[in-house]
């Protein structure tokens, strides 16, 4: 039985990056090769000299709102509220602190243009919110919403578009496909200038992706469902590359998740959209996904369970303790990692 415990290591809190590494493309790479076992201690940049002409760069072109904002219940009381999924035009899915002041039918007030109502709540302790206001919501919400960075990042974002990829498109996400963070315009660019095409999934991030895994048995663990998108375009990319015995290199764990949703048993893909909870653990087979970039994730997570089912488990604890030696920067606006 695979244990929670087995994906635990130890990370000194001097690791945690708390801002991102400038410019992009300069975070280091650690790059493992799954067929030597052998690591390799580059700068992200040289990411071009891993690649070949015809391999295909899946991203995730999600968009990050500016999700977190306070609200005041009616005796003044603040509130925190993280938007995690809509449901309709005014209806979401949102992670309230402290939840006691916002039990269903709660009212609570945002700002003169912003109020909301809580009408009901999930299996999983988040509340269902109807947003009440005038005008369009994404406007309103770029004046009142701030960027939702993970809790261990204490440092103040000076430019809000750092947590963002140079590709973002779709807004929808509560946090950033990471990975992509370390992508420049021009190196995109020289990826696509020696024959590597590059194929944009979407799928929103939501809390599912980063909440703690609570039981100890893997088994047990229910992921929060997260909307995806794949296009037309995207599939034939992928699909003629598998076809073709080519790589179809995922940026991130949420372009994994997307694809391994989608793929058929021979790893091809159908234009299509939905919600995925696609949870995935050692011994999981990869049906689409050759290789991966992939930023270093917290112990016990489900996104190092995802990398430990591409390269190993014990490899896996293998390479982040050279990780934490060599000195790499972790988490959300740390370094990245290249499993070939």
């Amino acid at each position: 039985m695979l244990l929670k415990s087995d994906y635990f290591y130890e990370l000194p809190e001097e690791l945690i990056a708390q801002t991102p590494a400038e410019p992009r493309d300069s975070s280091r790479l650690l790059v493992y090769d799954r067929a030597t076992g052998k690591t390799e201690h580059r700068i992200f940049r040289d990411i071009k000299e891993y690649l070949r002409p015809g391999d295909v760069l899946v991203v995730n072109n999600t968009k990050v709102l500016p999700a977190r904002m306070y609200a005041r219940t009616p005796n003044g009381a603040q509130v925190e509220v993280l938007l995690l999924k809509r449901r309709d035009l005014k209806e979401w899915e949102v992670l309230v602190r402290p939840g006691k002041k916002a039990r269903v039918g709660a009212r609570l007030t945002v700002s003169d243009e912003l109020s909301l109502t809580v009408t009901g709540q999930t299996e999983t302790g988040e509340r269902i919110v109807e947003f009440a206001f005038d005008g369009v919501f994404e406007d309103i919400l770029s004046r009142v919403g701030s960027m939702p960075l993970p809790p261990y990042i204490h440092e103040k974002l000076r430019d809000q578009t750092r947590y963002q990829t140079v590709y973002c498109k779709t807004d929808g996400s509560a946090a950033a496909p990471t990975a992509g963070l370390h992508f420049t315009q021009e190196l995109l660019a020289q990826i696509r200038a020696m024959g590597v095409q590059v194929a944009e999934v979407l799928l929103h991030v939501g809390l599912g992706t980063f909440r703690p895994v609570k039981e100890e048995d893997l088994t047990r663990h229910v992921m929060h469902s997260e909307y995806y998108c794949v296009s037309q375009e995207a599939a034939d990319i992928v699909n003629a590359a598998k076809r073709a015995g080519r790589r179809v290199i995922a940026v991130g764990t949420t372009s994994v998740r997307t694809l391994e949703t989608v793929a058929d048993e021979r790893g091809f893909l159908r234009p299509c959209s939905g919600d995925t909870s696609i949870f995935i653990y050692p011994p999981y087979k990869f049906k689409c996904v050759d290789a991966l970039i992939t930023n270093f994730h917290l112990p016990e997570s489900t996104l190092i369970m995802l990398v430990s089912a591409l390269m190993g488990r014990e490899q896996c604890l293998a390479v982040y303790k050279e990780a934490v030696e060599e000195r790499y920067r972790f988490f959300s606006f740390g370094d990245a990692m290249l499993i070939v």
